[in-house]
């Protein structure tokens, strides 16, 4: 049998080393075709010389010469700049594209790719909530598989496998908490960046991590599940469950629900998204009831955390709304870590961003590129009157 080769668009990033853990654990099933990474030379330079891909990019241009000097002579291609990235995820030679890089950089490379035919394991959002009309609609043109790597989306693909999709009434996406559940806006004003990315059950990268504390990352899945599962507003819900043992629901329509559980493991979805239609053995640690003696349920607090909130109003006025959303919340995440903003100082950043930026009802690719673009100058400007 064949081997599946792969190539991971942000491979240095949380979910590309753990891609990398699935792939070092089934060699006689996947190879490594493609490596890319944003600006870590130094890792994709680590990663590289392991798994000896076909190519790597490295999108920082800078820092061409540095990988190039190391990777050239063990017969490696390196190539740099975004535009590289865009036209490798294009090469016939990968069987799965790992979509992985983190924000909107991800939309061009993963669009390639479903115009190249090859099947995209999808672990970056953003693609879906900033262009998922035209995202779905091309995947459905080409007739190309985009197989989520979300927790929360895994969660439901699973649930849909025997199922046909119009039987579905709703899905109900659970959500941790993060690191403030329950707090309100006089602890949240303190609140500092070391703090907010401490998430109790999952390991995850600095971007999503904030996301997750301001609950804006449920409010992106929730749109990404609107063009995954061909979904209307009022079929998507969301339910705090702190133990993150039950990943996702969906309730059909003769009143069944289905849920699909696990210890919080990121390895587990990208594992499955790799593997599918099949499933790989492994040695994860497994859940157990005696751990878990209670699984505990609550609605959020969309008064406190006023992202969530935003997140469903983008999700039902539709258009380039979401677009907007996204590129502010890339700002404010950015700023926030640098210690530039507060906490609550990125939800204000967000809605006046929302409320400047025209909305477009039926955005071209072309539109959602300059709403990112200028939205992106807004956030920004904003951010520099408070800094």
């Amino acid at each position: 049998m064949n081997k599946k080769r792969i190539g991971i668009f942000g491979s240095t990033g949380s979910i590309g080393k753990q891609a990398l853990e699935v792939i070092a654990a089934h060699p006689q099933l996947f190879e490594v075709e493609v490596l890319t990474a944003h600006a870590n030379a130094d890792l994709l330079i680590t990663q590289a010389l392991q798994f000896k891909p076909n190519a790597v990019v490295i999108a920082d241009e800078s820092k061409y010469q540095e990988v190039k000097n190391v990777l050239f002579d063990k017969g490696i291609k390196v190539f740099a700049g975004p535009q590289a990235m865009v036209e490798v995820a294009t090469w016939n030679t990968i069987d799965l594209v790992l979509a992985a890089i983190v924000g909107f950089a991800g939309l061009a490379p993963t669009l390639a790719a479903i115009d190249q035919g090859t099947p995209v394991a999808l672990a970056n959002k953003e693609t879906l909530v900033v262009a998922g009309d035209i995202v779905m609609a091309a995947a459905r043109k080409k007739q190309v598989p985009i197989i989520p790597v979300d927790s929360e989306h895994s969660a439901i693909f699973q649930c849909l496998q025997g199922e046909p999709l119009h039987k579905i009434e709703k899905v109900i996406l659970t959500a941790s908490g993060g690191p403030f559940l329950g707090k309100k806006t006089n602890y949240l004003i303190n609140v500092k960046k070391d703090h907010a990315l401490q998430h109790p059950n999952w390991s995850m990268g600095a971007k999503i991590s904030i996301d997750s504390a301001t609950l804006m990352n449920k409010g992106l899945e929730m749109i990404e599940a609107k063009w995954l599962f061909g979904l209307d507003a009022d079929q998507i819900e969301v339910v705090i469950h702190p133990q993150s043992i039950i990943h996702s629901m969906v309730q059909f329509t003769d009143g069944s629900l289905k849920a699909q559980m696990g210890l919080p493991d990121m390895k587990l979805p990208i594992q499955y998204a790799m593997g599918y239609p099949g499933r790989l053995d492994n040695d994860f640690p497994r859940f157990s009831f005696k751990n878990y003696p209670a699984l505990t349920f609550e609605q959020p607090d969309v008064k406190t955390f006023r992202n969530l909130a935003i997140a469903i109003e983008a999700l039902k006025k539709g258009g380039n709304t979401a677009c907007i959303m996204n590129a502010a919340n890339e700002e404010v995440v950015h700023a926030f870590l640098k210690n530039r903003i507060g906490f609550l100082q990125m939800t204000e950043i967000i809605e006046e961003t929302i409320e400047k930026i025209p909305h477009i009802e039926l955005p071209s690719l072309h539109d959602y590129y300059q709403t990112d673009t200028a939205a992106r100058e807004h956030a920004t400007s904003l951010i520099n009157s408070l800094s």
